[in-house]
């Protein structure tokens, strides 16, 4: 599987995402998401600290070059700030069901913009199994359902909007990202750059906005303790490590295409976790996945 490494990395990766959406529905249910993703930044921060001082003996990469800060910041800023944000925004605009069709745009995006700016590019049929891929995921994503989450109102446009700055801020993310990681350099150093940077701009913000970081009590809260611990460390701490780890050795295109999978094995855990029924489209959107997928690892 050494050959392997950055698609088995991001296939973990949408993996832990997975339980992260879970986790931080719960969350944001109780808190809103604007407090859930704060909280979230800072808790992955000092787990991020905690972990590289006992492996590189030091709280922060501070004496590596200054152009791995610069594009590591940037990547946490455009995707962990602005790119969440948008996101989180569009879920209470649209609802998921439409937010993360827009999101499945990602590897198209991410794809493009490797080619244009890292000068990735791709086989014939890797590109073919990107679109089967995302296709499937398209499908799956755009079933209608019974809830709650179907847009409404002058807001629709503005929602869509959101969305489409969300997939495109996760996707310069990404690029800025693998700039940042160019040559020997440890995804851990760059995720602790990436969300410690995310962290200080987002705790400005809440000095701005609330003249305190009274949004830091929640934490006592108990009900929400556990689904912000586990959010926390399979969103920002173990999920964008590994996603780190997957743009490094693998294109970018090939990375995001695999780590857009959360709608796909959303599908069991609802199912045994919610209870809610899985329908023939989603069995067969995951097909279509699965031979994307498939291809991906073939080629």
């Amino acid at each position: 599987m050494e050959n392997y490494i950055g698609e088995t990395a991001a296939l973990a990766t949408a993996f832990c995402w997975s339980f992260t959406s879970i986790f931080f529905t719960i969350a944001s249910k109780k808190l809103g998401s604007l407090r859930v993703n704060f909280i979230r930044l800072v808790l992955a921060t000092l787990l991020l600290i905690g972990v590289h001082l006992l492996v590189f003996g030091t709280a922060l990469p501070i004496e590596v070059e200054r152009y791995r800060w610069f594009w590591l910041g940037l990547s946490g800023f455009i995707g962990l700030v602005i790119g969440d944000s948008l996101l989180f925004k569009a879920f209470s605009m649209i609802g998921a069901r439409v937010s993360m069709l827009l999101m499945s745009l990602v590897p198209i995006m991410s794809t493009m913009l490797a080619w244009l700016m890292l000068g990735e590019l791709l086989s014939l049929i890797e590109i073919a199994a990107i679109v089967l891929t995302v296709a499937g995921i398209a499908w799956v994503v755009a079933e209608r359902n019974t809830g709650n989450d179907l847009p409404h109102g002058s807001g629709y446009i503005w929602g869509i909007l959101f969305g489409l700055g969300g997939a495109v801020g996760q996707s310069i993310a990404l690029i800025t990202a693998k700039k940042g990681m160019i040559g020997l350099f440890s995804p851990l150093s760059s995720n602790l750059i990436r969300m410690f940077t995310a962290a200080f701009i987002f705790m400005l913000i809440t000095l701005i906005r609330e003249r305190s970081l009274k949004t830091l009590f929640f934490w006592s809260v108990k009900s929400v303790r556990l689904p912000l611990i586990g959010g926390s460390v399979f969103g920002p701490f173990i999920g964008v490590w590994l996603s780190l780890i997957a743009i490094k050795y693998a294109n970018v295109g090939i990375a995001s295409t695999l780590m857009a999978l959360p709608p796909i094995f959303l599908i069991p855990l609802s199912y045994w976790i919610f209870h809610e029924k899985i329908s023939w489209r989603s069995l067969s959107g995951t097909l279509l996945v699965f031979l994307g997928v498939s291809f991906i690892f073939l080629t």
